[in-house]
């Protein structure tokens, strides 16, 4: 079954933001930075120690976020997207499909270095999604 949660972008303070919502809501917090990480050359030095990921996890919640921005920048009132982990290909190419028509796709889908099929995209409202599928974990939960 496809699921959808909360993806908070931040403008540098993303550890901060998530350590809070950590103490607030308690469960497990994974931190990811830049540095480190398959795209820590593709970056400049001074972003290495902001957070490239983080999952705040806490029995069927998940929250997630980043330092990382689009293009466009740090705007306020872009900073949320719904990501969407999806059960197949078929599934991630149709919602994909269905949500960029008379939207902008931020980043096509594409295999990326956690092994998961993945895109960004703004559809005709505004709203931005951020889509999933690892196959090794459908398969591992089956």
């Amino acid at each position: 079954m496809a699921t959808i949660n909360a993806y908070l972008n931040f403008n540098g303070n993303c550890r901060e933001a998530m350590t809070f919502y950590k103490e607030c809501l308690g469960g497990d917090l994974n931190l990811q930075t830049v540095e480190g990480s398959p795209i820590e050359a593709q970056c400049p030095t001074a972003m290495k120690h902001q957070i490239l990921h983080a999952a705040l996890t806490r029995n069927g919640l998940l929250l997630m976020g980043s330092d990382m921005v689009g293009p466009e920048g740090y705007i306020k009132g872009n900073t949320m997207a719904l990501s969407v982990n999806c059960d197949s290909s078929e599934e991630i190419n149709s919602f994909f499909s269905n949500l960029s028509a008379s939207g902008h796709i931020i980043d096509p889908l594409k295999k990326q270095f956690w092994g998961a099929l993945f895109g960004v995209l703004t559809d005709k409202f505004g709203v931005r999604w951020m889509f999933n599928y690892d196959e090794k974990q459908q398969h591992q939960t089956v």
